[in-house]
């Protein structure tokens, strides 16, 4: 397969697999706190992930252990805490809208700190897509009220995503994704997350009721695939394009989003369908390589 091609399959099945995310840490919100919920989603998926890292820690990237620390951290651990703590303010809804802004952080930080350059061409097309993102927000018809607090957690943790895209792009792209994912899961973040869930008070008071299982159902679902598969994927993503284009993934969640809120009952306006289209035209524009690095 060649990597044009290999690339937008990535892209959409991310798109698929991170925009199923939101509702999921909604329903993982119905039984845990948001730390929990953020703890155990990395934990879960460092367990999962420790045969790798173990069989192949002979390929610890040590040279790069400053970069991995940064990338795993800001792309890793901290949104996995900041996206829950916000959804218990706003919609599942409004946090993949927010994500969205993620290219656009991408584009600030690649410019800022490792001299990416972008083309007139490519930055339209993303500015396309965020109008159409707009749509979307605007075109939900509920009564949905932003609140400051929360958008800014979101914002903060998409920041993270562009800072950690950009680094792994930059600095770790010669790592193979799941071995990258491997390490970044079981030997960087498994005693951070550990530690954070045992603050939590959740080993002592946790029994295994209906309900808790039912959580952690969901908080494994969500680790599972919405973060140590995702992870790998979006990792060879990068391999195979740029920090811009693996990025345009969030212009594409909310579409997901809204689906499943279609298939919880929820009905799509005109402005929503609206909205869709016009991302998918801003995505037309990125079809060219995105992102060169000097």
């Amino acid at each position: 397969m060649n990597a044009d091609k290999e690339k937008w399959i990535l892209l959409i099945i991310l798109s698929i697999i991170w925009g199923s995310s939101f509702i999921l840490i909604k329903k993982s919100l119905d039984h845990f706190t948001p730390y929990q919920v953020g703890a155990l989603r990395v934990l879960i998926a460092g367990i999962i992930l420790m045969s790798i890292a173990i069989s192949k820690y002979k390929l610890f990237p040590k040279k790069h252990l400053k970069w991995l620390i940064l990338a795993a951290f800001t792309g890793n651990f901290i949104p996995m805490f900041l996206f829950p703590i916000a959804e218990t303010e706003i919609s599942s809804s409004i946090a993949g809208i927010i994500n969205s802004m993620m290219p656009i952080f991408v584009i600030i930080v690649g410019t800022i700190f490792w001299k990416f350059e972008t083309t007139k061409r490519q930055m339209t097309g993303i500015f396309i897509s965020f109008t159409g993102v707009c749509l979307l927000a605007f075109g939900g018809g509920d009564d949905s009220k932003f609140k400051i607090f929360p958008i800014l957690l979101l914002l903060l943790a998409t920041l993270c995503y562009a800072i950690s895209t950009t680094t792994v792009k930059s600095k770790l792209i010669e790592v193979s994704s799941t071995v990258l994912s491997a390490f970044v899961f079981s030997f960087v973040l498994f005693l951070p997350s550990l530690i954070a869930l045992i603050s939590t008070g959740f080993v002592s008071t946790f029994t295994f009721s209906k309900e808790n299982m039912m959580g952690l159902m969901f908080v494994s679902l969500l680790s599972v695939f919405g973060t140590g598969l995702a992870m790998m994927m979006n990792y060879r993503l990068l391999k195979v394009s740029t920090p811009l284009f693996a990025s345009t993934v969030t212009l594409l969640m909310p579409i997901v989003a809204i689906i499943w809120g279609i298939l919880d009952g929820e009905k799509l306006t005109i402005l929503q369908f609206a909205g869709a289209s016009v991302i998918i035209a801003g995505l037309i524009f990125l079809r060219a390589k995105t992102v060169v690095q000097k």
